[in-house]
């Protein structure tokens, strides 16, 4: 029996949105559809992935964050 794929949503993400610019500006929930669509994996997965870049954005690039971290997400609940 063939393994069926679940079909990728590109246009969540394109050129124009990385997965990074949508962390950097607050919209969680796209962020995770965006690496659920890069990678193919589960939400769980994509919410360990979606804390791994958040935590790699905050020392790489921490005055493109729009809130401090004690208030991004505060309205997230996973």
């Amino acid at each position: 029996m063939p393994i069926l794929k679940r079909p990728r949503q590109t246009e969540l993400v394109n050129d124009e949105t990385s997965v990074d610019d949508l962390i950097l500006t607050e919209n969680a929930i796209e962020a995770l559809q965006g690496i659920r669509t890069e990678t193919g994996c589960g939400l769980g997965e994509a919410i360990t992935e979606f804390g791994r870049r958040y935590n790699r954005l905050r020392i790489e690039r921490p005055d493109d964050f729009t809130l401090p971290p004690d208030e991004y997400g505060r309205n997230v609940y996973t």
